[in-house]
């Protein structure tokens, strides 16, 4: 087989400095060179060594083949993930290190240094505004640190994870090529395993350590948040570990069990379209495009129906991303206040953090770790399944034993073929040896085809042959066996795919004269052949019938006679059908050198490849595919809806907040009063020290003359609350009616209301809408590829064709409405966040305005380059699927000539090529991630420090706690939505892949107009134009006159209509 095309372009990541690493500075000059040019392979840099596919599996074979030993000593069954552990724990374990530390350590200190920023704002706080900066630059430097610890943690378990799917692969690979002949795995379920099973590693050791992180610090947490709000913390609690831990297991569970379903149903529909694909030519040839259409059509509506119920339970799971924090708040808060406690600002938001810290652990990460390893672990027993499965040996014998002294070269009744030059299918991995090449080719009636290919024997072939006759393909493929050096040679009737003539000639020329000095073994239907033969055996239906030598047999069995008597008639009618071409072997003898052919080199046929940017409208046509107008209306309109209820609840905290704040302080402020004499009440800050009077104006208001002159420190930048002064006067409302305890909390439960229900409506009709487009997109593509013409099928191998309707699709089914969902989400969610924070504080417009600038400058810088390598991440994984196609139509063949080394490293080589570009995606991807949180720290920044240099005394605790905490999640989910976003644009090139197959050249209608047929048929001709044909739509001219064309069809077709009789 052909290995993978090789560029040599240094990967920078090897000799990058530890700075450079630090801050992905390595991978920067890529999006410099993406940004103008449109990426080729020969851009990309070359694999890391550890994640060369040939090391990952020799180590992942050394630990199973121990794992096997291990599990026949204790009579149990081996088990993958044990092996997968002890390859890969120490790197696993050296992350979750870091993981621990940053979640448990940083990420809770940060809400405490809130909650002391917070209360300096309060008229009760005595902290001065050095202290202030102090807990700013606090809140800032931990979200530093957490940022570079997140994304250096993340690339890397992305890698493992990447690593685990490539030693795998590798592993499954080797087995294949063990896999019985008699096995029931079907090419579609290797795909299938390979495309979608294996695809689940990626994703898996991203979130794994959070499983028992988790209750470490939910412990941390607890603690923290009790010694807040007292036994009122145990309602959240309870309500959050509620909404995570059982509820998550169930779904997980769940999903599990739908996941197995759908395994094996995407497993029937690849195996389906893969023998589909296969016999594509009989089925044009019978005109049975619709009913196999209709059959496909089915079979993917029975694998949609399960992938529907998985995508509604992972809708309702990123429901719960939006509302349990906001839920748990408001049952903690109602505690509180039942309780008989008044809430506040630092309280409320320090607290707020936390359930935040906790949601993301608990009701987003945790579900997603316990639903990554539920489908995993499907997974990992269906690739055991397969595992076990591979036996050596192809039949074994019912009684004795086989002992084979040599070397077998071996040819099969069904010519092998695989995608690649017609050369480089008869060498087969054998050095090229130029006169035994010749001689070969001549001895196998070869040399005239050769002759009339346009690149000799360079012309590239699919791995079906299919520009070649089935004769030709039987030559190529007896020319493969006999230019093997061996000491056995068997023959599965290659006689029977051709005509009388070239039979003759292979028999005499090659098996009896070029190979007369070795062990020849033919099993042939061709009786004409026996007298020549040294020794016969007669099988009928697996057993020895009748054995010897011709004469013994014929003196001696009645039955052999009758045998060649009806051989004999047959074969003259054969010789009276074929009256064309009886000089043919003269003629397929000479001219054997190619030597005129050397030079040229043919271009393979690049798989299809758009270029440029997504273009708008393919959004439009993805959603309109699945969705009326109605339904995407209703789908805006819960999603409107739903975050005006996440906002609303956020907005309304700190409003109640605010109010309680102020009704404490009249409150207070009444207790100090008197009628004729007013204390001070102990909210004006203490470096106030004399006032100079006090006087009542009125009933309603009590006025208190204050000036500043004799403040004690004059350089304190500490101002007067204006709720205290205005003018050196401070007007405190006695009368005010504050907002009610129970009118807050029904307000406020209205809101967790409308977000409940909404969030949930809008992902399950969004889910919807992404099923019914999967559905309708795979159903138009397969109803194009049916109608394409045969040369669409001739030039384009098997596995690139089934590229599309597993990884594409499965990409489309799984993994495009999960991150679309998500980029939609964040994305009103952060709305909803900027929206609250200018607000409070208009004049943040003009860092907002900037910050969005550079969001759209970064996303735009790598989209760009991101786009493209994903375009070639899918062309690349063709390679992969056509390989392990081609493998199990030829195992046999494979394995008679031991190729089986060679064709793992190609193998091999093919998936160092594809991970190439699957590691680029997550560098990438990381350094973009990166850049954005770089900007969100600076917002972070801008709007921290702000609330503390220009305070004038007049900002609410409630206000800042409100600004500051909905920022600080923009930290990460600014990031990963706009992430989330630009990874939606790239699997959409699966999207557009699945358009391309849509626009395939068509054949002609089944059905014809009436009126449209020609008025003279009587006597049916070809016209023909000029006396140059085309061998193929997709070569160059043969040259050859229409003569010599017409007769080499006669001949062609004679053979097919032999072959199928």
């Amino acid at each position: 087989m052909d290995a993978a095309k090789k560029f040599d372009n240094p990967n920078p990541r090897m000799s990058a400095n530890a700075i450079s690493k630090l801050f992905f500075w390595w991978i920067v000059g890529l999006f410099w060179y993406g940004k103008d040019h449109d990426l080729e392979m020969k851009n990309v840099y070359n694999t890391l060594p550890a994640d060369m596919s040939e090391l990952l599996g020799n180590k992942l074979e050394q630990y199973w083949k121990k794992e096997i030993h291990t599990a026949e000593k204790n009579g149990r069954k081996p088990k993958l993930l044990t092996a997968i552990r002890q390859t890969f724990m120490w790197s696993f374990l050296y992350y979750g290190g870091w993981i621990l530390f940053m979640t448990s350590v940083l990420r809770v200190m940060q809400p405490y240094l809130l909650g002391l920023l917070i209360w300096h704002f309060d008229p009760r706080a005595t902290s001065t505004q050095k202290e202030a900066y102090l807990y700013a630059f606090g809140v800032i430097i931990i979200g530093i640190i957490v940022m570079l610890i997140n994304h250096h943690s993340y690339i890397g378990l992305l890698e493992i994870g990447m690593r685990v799917r490539i030693a795998s692969s590798s592993l499954l690979y080797r087995k294949i090529l063990r896999l019985s002949k008699s096995s029931t795995t079907t090419p579609g379920q290797i795909i299938n395993l390979l495309s979608n099973d294996m695809a689940r590693f990626d994703q898996l050791f991203t979130f794994l350590h959070y499983i028992w992180i988790l209750p470490v610090q939910g412990a941390i947490i607890a603690f923290l948040i009790w010694q807040n709000v007292g036994i009122a913390s145990l309602a959240g609690i309870f309500l959050i570990t509620i909404q995570t831990i059982p509820l998550q297991g169930y779904i997980s569970k769940w999903t599990s069990k739908l996941r197995l379903k759908s395994a094996v149903r995407t497993d029937e529909r690849v195996r389906l379209m893969s023998e589909i694909i296969s016999g594509v030519q009989v089925i044009k040839m019978y005109t049975w495009e619709k009913p196999f259409e209709e059959l496909v059509n089915c079979m993917r509506k029975y694998e949609i129906d399960v992938l529907t119920l998985m995508s509604y339970l992972r809708g309702f799971t990123l429901a719960t991303f939006v509302f349990t924090e906001r839920t748990t708040l408001y049952f903690t808060i109602m505690a509180y206040v039942l309780f008989g406690y008044s809430i506040s600002a630092d309280k409320v938001f320090s607290m707020a953090q936390y359930f935040n810290i906790l949601q993301l652990t608990m009701a987003i990460i945790y579900p997603l770790a316990v639903a990554a390893v539920a489908e995993t672990a499907v997974s990992i027993k269906r690739i055991e399944s397969s595992f076990l499965q591979a036996i050596l040996g192809e039949l074994k014998p019912s009684h004795g034993q086989i002992h084979i002294n040599g070397k077998i070269s071996y040819v099969s009744q069904e010519p092998w073929l695989f995608a690649g030059t017609i050369r480089n299918n008869i060498l087969f991995g054998q050095p090229y040896d130029k006169d035994k090449y010749q001689t070969v080719v001549k001895v196998c009636a070869l040399a005239r085809d050769f002759e009339e290919l346009p690149y000799g024997d360079k012309t590239l072939i699919s791995d079906r042959g299919t520009v070649l006759s089935g004769g030709q393909r039987a030559r190529i493929n007896l020319a493969r066996a006999v230019y093997r050096d061996a000491d056995i040679y068997l023959f599965d009737d290659p006689l029977s795919a051709v005509d009388t003539n070239v039979s003759k000639h292979l028999f005499d020329d090659c098996i009896n004269n070029y190979l007369k000095d070795k062990t020849r073994i033919l099993v042939t239907h061709q009786l004409q052949y026996l007298k020549q033969c040294d020794y016969i055996i007669i099988l009928n239906n697996g057993q020895i019938e009748n054995e010897g030598t011709f004469k013994t047999l014929q003196e001696e069995n009645a039955n052999f006679l009758e045998i060649l008597s009806r051989n004999e008639e047959i074969n003259e009618e054969r010789r009276e059908s074929l009256k064309i071409d009886t000089n043919l072997t003269p003629e397929i003898t000479q001219n054997a050198n190619n030597d005129e052919v050397d030079e040229i080199e043919p271009e393979e046929i690049e798989e299809l490849l758009a270029k440029g940017s997504l273009s708008k409208s393919l959004y439009w046509k993805y959603i309109r595919s699945g969705a009326s107008i109605i339904m995407i209306v209703i789908f805006l309109f819960c999603m409107i809806l739903g975050q005006i209820g996440s906002s609303g609840c956020d907005y309304w905290v700190g409003y109640w907040t605010n109010q309680e704040e102020m009704r404490i302080m009249a409150t207070r402020d009444q207790q100090y009063s008197t009628a004729n004499n007013f204390t001070i009440s102990p909210f004006i800050p203490k470096s106030i020290r004399q006032i100079d009077n006090i006087s009542e104006t009125n009933n309603e208001f009590t006025q208190v003359s204050i000036t500043t002159e004799h403040w004690e420190d004059q350089s304190n930048d500490t101002a007067l609350p204006q709720n205290f002064i205005s003018n050196n006067t401070a007007i405190i409302d006695k009368d005010a009616h504050y907002l009610d305890t129970n009118t807050a909390l029904w307000i406020y439960g209205g809101f967790i209301i409308i977000s409940v229900v909404m969030t949930t409506c809008r992902n399950l009709i969004f889910y919807k809408i992404c099923m019914n487009a999967s559905k309708n997109l795979h159903n138009f593509m397969f109803s194009c590829l049916l109608k394409a013409p045969m040369s669409f099928f001739n030039t384009n191998p098997s596995g690139r064709i089934l590229n599309r309707f597993s990884k594409d699709i499965g990409t489309v089914d799984e993994i495009l409405p999960r991150t679309m969902i998500e980029a939609l989400q964040i994305f009103i969610v952060m709305i909803g966040i900027i929206t609250q924070v200018l607000i409070i504080n208009w004049w943040i417009l003009f860092p907002t305005i900037i910050m969005s600038i550079l969001y759209n400058e970064i996303r735009k810088f790598y989209i760009s380059t991101a786009q493209t390598i994903k375009r070639l991440e899918g062309n690349a994984k063709s390679p992969v699927f056509s390989h392990v196609n081609s493998t199990l139509s030829g195992l046999m063949t494979i394995r008679s000539a031991g190729a089986q080394e060679m064709v793992r490293k190609q193998f091999d080589e093919h998936q160092d090529l594809h991970t190439s570009t699957y590691s680029l995606i997550i560098a990438t991807g990381t350094m973009f991630g990166f850049a954005l949180d770089v900007v969100t720290i600076g917002f972070i920044t801008v709007v921290t420090f702000s609330f503390v240099a220009f305070d004038d005394g007049n900002t609410f605790a409630g206000n800042v706690g409100l600004a500051i905490s909905q920022v600080l999640i923009l930290c990460g989910m600014m990031q990963y939505g706009i992430r989330q976003t630009a990874e939606t644009i790239t699997q959409m090139t699966s999207v557009e892949r699945i358009f391309q197959f849509t626009k395939l050249e068509q054949e002609g209608p089944f059905e014809s107009n009436p009126t449209n047929k020609p008025s003279k048929f009587d006597h049916p001709y070809v016209l023909l134009q000029n006396e140059k044909s085309h061998f193929s739509a997709m070569v160059q001219e043969t040259g050859k006159s229409m003569t010599e064309q017409l007769k080499q069809c006669a001949r062609k077709a004679y053979e097919e209509q032999h072959k199928f009789v």
